[in-house]
């Protein structure tokens, strides 16, 4: 069973929990990460949850987001989840931004992460596992910040507010 870190606002950590059993309508704050794959041609990889995902199921989002395990770095955890969800090689992973949030989907199970943004870099296509991801495309960041202007029901939160914190930032694409 795969386990989150629970941690107060200051990030320091308070216990452990199962993953299965901490999302609810009053999901304790845990440690997580989001990341933005950029290829070559300067596209953003954008997924979609799957269907059976229990929080934001069917809802598009950045590359990937996953948990922390106890003992973990976030940047462990995202080699971690890259590989396992995605099955795609990424280089040159940063962390972008610091970030916190809390938010329900439509079935109010809360999201309550603090959730560093980091940034990288892969070439080729993922072949996503389906219990993860339920499709995914190669858009042009451009392109992604127009959607989800023109869409945001259709992405998730995390990822429109994650995306307006990349463009103060400046983000550059190689």
């Amino acid at each position: 069973m795969e386990q989150v870190i629970l941690v107060d606002e200051q990030n320091n950590q308070i216990g452990v929990a199962d993953k299965e059993t901490v999302h609810t309508t009053n999901t304790p704050l845990h440690r997580a990460f989001s990341l933005f794959l950029f290829n070559s041609k300067k596209q953003l990889l954008v997924t979609q949850r799957a269907l059976n995902k229990k929080t934001f199921p069917g809802v598009w989002t950045n590359s990937v987001c996953g948990h922390v395990s106890p003992g973990e770095t976030a940047f462990d955890a995202v080699k971690r989840r890259i590989s396992d969800e995605l099955h795609i090689i990424a280089t040159d992973i940063k962390e972008v931004a610091p970030y916190r949030y809390k938010f329900s989907d439509v079935n109010g199970i809360v999201e309550n992460e603090i959730c560093p943004i980091l940034v990288g870099h892969a070439d080729g296509d993922p072949t996503p596992d389906p219990r993860e991801v339920g499709g995914w495309k190669w858009m042009g960041w451009q392109e992604f910040l127009v959607e989800i202007t023109n869409k945001p029901d259709t992405y998730s939160p995390w990822s429109i507010e994650e995306a307006a914190i990349l463009q103060q930032k400046g983000l550059e694409l190689r």
